[in-house]
């Protein structure tokens, strides 16, 4: 069912829902009056939907879902985003307008250029950290899809010496290595954020060839040859560092991934990636009318 204004108006004030919309207008300022009716459609009223040229529609459900799996585990919460290459075009990339990842929609997928520019922009607002993306995505032509979170389990080892390593076979893409990016180590005080094409240039070349980044102070990054791994590397890397605090606080040494058993682990993930996808899909499916 879904909610009308006066429905809302009644649960919010603990009114009876049959009661008369003049009794309650009569009770509020037109300002709030104006708010409730008109607030609540306002995330879908900056522009209509128009599909982006070239994409399979395919490509835009597995950003919708990525962003929204991710949001379901708390990697991300109101912040965050998941975005992937175009497929036809490699100087552009798809990433959503503005928005809570969990709210997401095919609806909201935007086209931009690599240096952050919206091809349509249409009144929608962007993220100011949408250089992570094009940055990445001019260094790494290898990458399809880049994630970056405010996963609350990285944070610690973003701003302490710990490294972050490999502490089982999902997450064995780690044991390669995992670098940290300062932002302050270059650009002074700053807000922490990644909000011009220069500052995700040195996030992109502290990531290098590795699949993850972890970013001082505010999270990380992680990229793939598409969605589904770039996503599945962002839930991973979460859970590992998450059991890695919790192996250190345990006490005594740990007993980690070696290089050649995260090569060899992670040639595996890529075979089943789909298994744990389908599974996540179904856990959100729910969500996605909505």
């Amino acid at each position: 069912m879904t909610a009308t204004p006066k429905m809302l108006l009644a649960v919010r004030f603990g009114q009876p829902i049959n009661r008369r919309p003049s009794c309650w207008l009569a009770r509020l300022g037109p300002t709030v009056v104006f708010a409730l009716l008109f607030g609540f459609t306002e995330a879908r009223a900056q522009a209509p939907s128009v599909p982006v040229s070239g994409v399979d529609a395919a490509l835009i459900e597995d950003i919708v879902t990525g962003s929204r799996v991710l949001a379901d585990f708390g990697v991300l919460d109101g912040f965050g985003h998941v975005s992937a290459r175009h497929p036809t075009n490699p100087n552009h990339f798809l990433l959503s307008r503005s928005l809570a990842p969990a709210l997401v929609t095919a609806d909201d997928i935007m086209e931009f250029d690599l240096d952050g520019n919206a091809v349509d922009a249409r009144g929608r607002t962007v993220f100011l950290e949408r250089f992570i993306h094009s940055e990445i995505y001019k260094a790494r032509p290898d990458v399809m899809s880049v994630v970056h979170t405010h996963s609350p389990g990285v944070i610690p080892f973003s701003v302490t010496k710990v490294p972050l390593r490999a502490m089982f076979h999902n997450p064995s893409f780690l044991a390669v290595g995992v670098p940290v990016w300062d932002i302050r180590k270059d650009f002074g005080e700053t807000d922490m954020l990644v909000s011009n094409p220069a500052l995700g240039k040195s996030l992109a070349q502290t990531l290098g060839d590795k699949p993850v980044v972890l970013m001082r102070g505010h999270g990380d990054v992680t990229v793939g040859p598409s969605v589904k791994m770039a996503v599945f590397r962002a839930y991973y890397t979460d859970v590992n560092a998450k059991l890695q605090s919790q192996a250190i606080a345990l006490g005594g040494e740990v007993n980690y991934l070696t290089p050649g058993e995260g090569e060899k682990g992670d040639k595996i993930n890529f075979i089943v990636l789909d298994r744990i996808w389908n599974l996540w899909k179904m856990r959100i499916l729910p969500t996605l009318g909505k």
